[in-house]
């Protein structure tokens, strides 16, 4: 069933009351809201289709009709329009961003609390933590048939021992080898291309790729598990103004989530199979069970090479074109201004 020009503007009628209001749309109060020029017999009947490719549901057998996650989907990916920020907003987080840039507890701590005060949404940013370039050189020490260990020195002359678990046995000339490999693609390319290296260079052995790839992802993930990745929270309590959240328990175990550093991590991990620099994570696309019923808006940001995330959070029927707009508005203010430090 093709989504013609009409299904298009009922839907986004849909998605845009119940944005606004919170509460089921029906047929009726599409026609006399939105002047689409047709009959609420026609528009029940084209709700009626939408309903059936899964845009939107009848939360009660009397109600009229909200979207779907699907239906966000379609709408955050096709047919959102672009918002521009207002004078007031671009000033707003122009001002903190330049004069807190040098103080970045401060900055990360005041960046939430700008969003949250623009959205009455909750938000969470990450501190900048270095990720890339960080290692400085490995050795690889053999420790028994099944395991070895990988001794990883940082540019900051910190030692770390990292245990690596493997499949087939390797001689000490081997480890040698696959060290001077390592070593050498440290020297040429950054942390996140070391897999490119390894998939284009033609004298690597699968062996050898597979065993480099293997100690890379578990460094990573080991660091990942136990980085002290400080987050700066606020507006979490905007949360309980959202009838989807009346239900105290339900709102309480997104409190509880909030305070579970790990379970922020991965919510604001980047999604790798993103190509966009705005992620828009919604409802059951989310892995944590407890927001499963929430959209997360969340970017990246880098400053001085350390990469942090700042991350909106807000039921599924949140303004999505104006997170956007926001965090692209925020990103782009933290660039200017590393760019141009004279000004600030």
């Amino acid at each position: 069933m093709d989504l013609n020009d009409r299904k298009i503007k009922i839907l986004e009628a849909i998605i845009t009351d119940y944005i606004e209001t919170g509460e089921p749309i029906g047929s009726r109060t599409i026609e006399k809201k939105y002047d689409l020029g047709v009959s609420s017999a026609t528009i029940r009947n084209e709700m009626s289709d939408l309903e059936e490719l899964g845009l939107i549901v009848q939360p009660h057998k009397s109600a009229g009709r909200i979207p779907s996650d699907e239906g966000y989907r379609l709408y955050v990916d096709s047919l959102m329009h672009h918002r521009e920020m207002t004078k007031e907003e671009t000033n707003f987080l122009e001002n903190i961003i330049v004069n807190n840039i040098n103080h970045m507890d401060y900055l990360m701590e005041q960046t939430a609390k700008a969003l949250s005060m623009l959205t009455n949404y909750a938000t969470i940013v990450s501190k900048p933590q270095i990720i890339e370039d960080e290692i400085s050189h490995i050795q690889l020490v053999p420790l028994d048939e099944c395991s070895i260990i990988a001794v990883v020195v940082t540019k900051n002359k910190a030692v770390e021992n990292h245990i690596i678990k493997i499949d087939e046995e390797f001689s000490t000339n081997e480890l040698l080898e696959i060290t001077n490999i390592i070593n050498k693609a440290l020297k040429e390319y950054s942390i996140k291309d070391i897999s490119k290296m390894t998939n284009t260079n033609k004298n690597i052995i699968s062996k050898q790729e597979q065993i480099i790839n293997k100690i890379f992802k578990q460094i990573f993930k080991e660091d990942k598990d136990k980085k002290d990745i400080k987050f700066y929270t606020s507006g979490i309590n905007n949360i309980l103004d959202f009838k989807e959240f009346s239900d105290i328990e339900k709102a309480k175990s997104i409190f509880q989530i909030l305070e579970e550093k790990h379970l922020l991590v991965d919510a604001l991990s980047s999604n790798s199979n993103s190509e966009n620099s705005i992620q828009i994570l919604i409802g059951k696309e989310n892995s944590i069970e407890e927001f499963k019923g929430c959209s997360i808006v969340k970017t990246e940001y880098k400053i001085a090479g350390a990469t942090g995330t700042i991350g909106i959070i807000a039921p599924t029927r949140m303004d999505y074109a104006k997170a956007v707009c926001l965090l692209e508005n925020i990103v782009d203010n933290i660039n200017n201004v590393l760019k141009n430090p004279l000004s600030s």
